[in-house]
Order: C-alpha cells, then sequence, then structure tokens
C-alpha cells in the first residue's frame, strides 16, 4: 500500500512550526464545551499543527483529506507512546497498567494485531451484531420503562446518561463477554478510571487509580479466564480461548487486557454517542420531530450524530521513520494525532457541515477511524445508536433540555457528557 500524499498547508510561510498560529488550550473549558470554533481556524489556517507538551513534540491534523490519507499511510504505526510506563524506578502498578496497554490490540502493528483482532471479529460482524437487535431493544424498553415509574406520572424527567446511555452499553458488552451483570457498576468505574489513560489531556495525578483500577479489573477477569477453561459458556471470553489453531493462540496477559479494551471501547464511545447525539437532537428539535415522522431515517440520523459531534475527537499514530508531511519535516517517533472533530466539518467534505441534518447524504465520517484498525464494533454501537434514537423519537417525541447547558467530560480524545437532564 502506497502513501496518499498529503496536502500543503495555507498558513503563512514565515511561521516557524513550533510556534502555532492559533493558540488555545485544550482544558480551556469554553474549548472543552465547544471546540468546533477552534478547530474551523486551526483547519483554515494551520492544517498542519505543531504542538508541545512536557517537552514532547506532536503534530495535529485537522484536514479530511490529510487525516483520511494518515490513517492509510504505512509509515505510520499505531502503537502508543506507554513506554514511560514500563522503566525502571517507576511503582510497580504503574508498569503493570503498561504491560496491559501494551498488549491491547488497539496499540499492536501487524502480524500482532492481526493475530488478535482475528479472534474478536466473528462476533461483531454485522450479521451476528443485527441477531442481538431484539435484546438491544428489550433492554431500552425496559430502561425507559422504569425511567417513566421511577419519575411518576406527573413528573416527566430523566437524565438520559444515567438512565439510558450509561446501562445500555455496559449491559450489552457485559452479556457479550459473558461476565455477570450483577458487577455492572464495579465495571462502569473500573472502565472510567482506566479510560483516562486513553484519553490525551490525561494529567499524572489520574494514573494511580486507573492503575489500581486496572489491576483489580485484572484480576477479576483471570478468574472468569480460569472458569471458562474449565466450562466453557456461549460468550466471547469462551471463544478467545479456543483458537482455531496454535499460531492464534492467546497469552493470558493478552486475554485480559483485550477483554479489558473491548468492556472499555464497547460502552464508552456508544455512551457518548448517545449523549451527544440525544443533545444535537434537543438542540435542532425539527430533526426530532423529522425522526419521529419518518423512522426510517433512523440510520442515517446515526451517521450524522456520529459525523456532527463526535465521541472520539482524534486518534494517534506515530511516525516510523524521519519523512516530511504537508512539506514539512517529522522526526521518527513523533505523534501525529487525526483530529476527527475538525476533518467532520471540512466544508471540503461536507456541505453545510455545522449543520444538523439527519438525511444528510453521503455521511463519509471517520468517526470509527479507517483501515487495519477500523473499529470493531462499529456495528454495535450503530445498532445500540438506531435502537436508542428511534425509541426516544417514537415515546418521547416533546423531548425537551431541562436546566443549563449540560455539563461535560474532562477529555480531549473521548467527547461526552457528564449528564443530560431532559423533561418528556
Amino acid at each position: 500500500m502506497s502513501a496518499v500524499p498529503l496536502s500543503s498547508p495555507t498558513a503563512s510561510p514565515t511561521a516557524h512550526p513550533t510556534r502555532p498560529i492559533v493558540e488555545f488550550a485544550s482544558d480551556d473549558p469554553a474549548f472543552q464545551a465547544d471546540p468546533y470554533p477552534t478547530y474551523a481556524a486551526l483547519r483554515e489556517r494551520e492544517p498542519f499543527c505543531y504542538r508541545e507538551h512536557d517537552g514532547e513534540a506532536y503534530v495535529w491534523l485537522t484536514r479530511y483529506d490529510d487525516c483520511l490519507a494518515l490513517l492509510r499511510d504505512p509509515r505510520f504505526s499505531a502503537a502508543g507512546p506507554i513506554g514511560a510506563l514500563r522503566e525502571p524506578g517507576i511503582p510497580d502498578a504503574f508498569r503493570r497498567l503498561g504491560l496491559i496497554l501494551d498488549d491491547m490490540m488497539l496499540l499492536k502493528d501487524e502480524p500482532d494485531h492481526g493475530r488478535l483482532r482475528r479472534l474478536v471479529r466473528e462476533a461483531f460482524t454485522p450479521r451476528v451484531v443485527e441477531r442481538l437487535r431484539p435484546r438491544v431493544e428489550r433492554i431500552v424498553r425496559d430502561l425507559l420503562d422504569a425511567a417513566f415509574d421511577k419519575r411518576g406520572s406527573s413528573a416527566r424527567h430523566m437524565d438520559v446518561i444515567a438512565d439510558l446511555a450509561t446501562p445500555l452499553p455496559v449491559i450489552v458488552i457485559a452479556r457479550l463477554l459473558g461476565v455477570p451483570i450483577d458487577d455492572l457498576v464495579r465495571f462502569k468505574r473500573w472502565s472510567d478510571d482506566i479510560a483516562v489513560v486513553l484519553d490525551g489531556s490525561v494529567r499524572a495525578a489520574g494514573l494511580p487509580r486507573a492503575a489500581a483500577s486496572a489491576a483489580q479489573l485484572g484480576d477479576y477477569l483471570r478468574d472468569i479466564v480460569a472458569q471458562r477453561r474449565l466450562d466453557p459458556q456461549r460468550d466471547l471470553i469462551s471463544a478467545m480461548l479456543a483458537p482455531r489453531d496454535e499460531q492464534d493462540a492467546l497469552s493470558d496477559d493478552e486475554l485480559v487486557a483485550n477483554c479489558i479494551l473491548i468492556l472499555i471501547a464497547g460502552h464508552e464511545t456508544t455512551t457518548n454517542l448517545i449523549g451527544n447525539g440525544t443533545l444535537a437532537f434537543l438542540e435542532h428539535p425539527e430533526q426530532l420531530a423529522r425522526l419521529a415522522a419518518d423512522p426510517g431515517l433512523v440510520a442515517g440520523a446515526v451517521e450524522e450524530c456520529l459525523r456532527y459531534d463526535s465521541p472520539v475527537q482524534l486518534t494517534s499514530r506515530q511516525a516510523r521513520e524521519d519523512l516530511d508531511l504537508c512539506g514539512l519535516p517529522v522526526a521518527a517517533g513523533t505523534e501525529v494525532s487525526v483530529i476527527f472533530g475538525a476533518a467532520h466539518r471540512d466544508p471540503r467534505q461536507f456541505a453545510e457541515p455545522d449543520r444538523f441534518d439527519i438525511a444528510r447524504p453521503g455521511c463519509a465520517h471517520l468517526a470509527f477511524g479507517h483501515g487495519a484498525h477500523f473499529c470493531l464494533g462499529a456495528s454495535l454501537a450503530r445498532l445500540e445508536g438506531e435502537v436508542i434514537f428511534g425509541a426516544l423519537a417514537r415515546r418521547m417525541p416533546a423531548l425537551a433540555l431541562a436546566g443549563e447547558a449540560p455539563p461535560r467530560r474532562p477529555g480531549l480524545v473521548l467527547r461526552g457528557l457528564r449528564a443530560l437532564p431532559v423533561s418528556f
């Protein structure tokens, strides 16, 4: 596969690449609330953007074509910059966290990436996932019924995040893996703690909790793996323990690490899809009415939600070698980030990109990545989004935001809401 040429930047030729034209702080509450004006400025004035953090240089790409090209480019590795967690002298808990991350397929290149992915992908094909639709519909119906019953007939309020967006994907992914539903609260806590490590804005203060939760979840999963070795079930953990040939066999460390990845990726991003998408409908009630009038639009509505306010805002690659990118030098080992949030509002790719339109034709977003690392759970996330948004439009056509702007969770990679109070 050959690299696709990346476009040349339009920023001033006199600007030094380490001195940004567009200044912003990724942890600024205003940026967290609405990063899209900043992304627009970067995309038009500084599409190839050098940044520095803690003495390390990294690069942002913000135009759609450049982002797509980089995801196709074999000169870049998916391996993450986690070596510091394995260096001598750091606490054992941090080193263990680093080893867990290092075994995740998300941060692997070939041939290990393909070997790990083969053992999981059969559970997430569109055909297999579609069989889950009745189960997902039943879970959503039960969650909505509980929201109605809990609030009473006169007080029609709920929190979309707590009552729908969090429990649905956790229940679904836990059942797929074969872990007890009774432990959902612990799964969510462990997952939230570990997920911050995968976010580009993580601070050192979050590492001890992440390391502790990774160790606890790892020990918990090892016990389940031991049980499945003795008594296999019809679940994903059992399937991962029974490779077709010895070449595909997983070590216990690899199995546990990728169960952790599936648990986190299987619900964190879908929770954000449901929350961000519901908020988009609340801010554009005419689109919710449109969906209520024509349920056939639901599949396209999910794609538009993924584009308009992506649950994953960026992904990163590392340069394998010294190279030129957009006409500027990039040293081997430099982290280059594909900014989905910017690419998805690129007017060169999407007409009127700041408009939320659930009937948008040909919505070729990158929210699930591209190429070898295309998200395995894409079909499942789409199914859950279709069922949730369809049910909200059908059962709660007068859905409205209750109160002020809902609070955002801090983070640069994962974009989601802490809460989303609504009336219905």
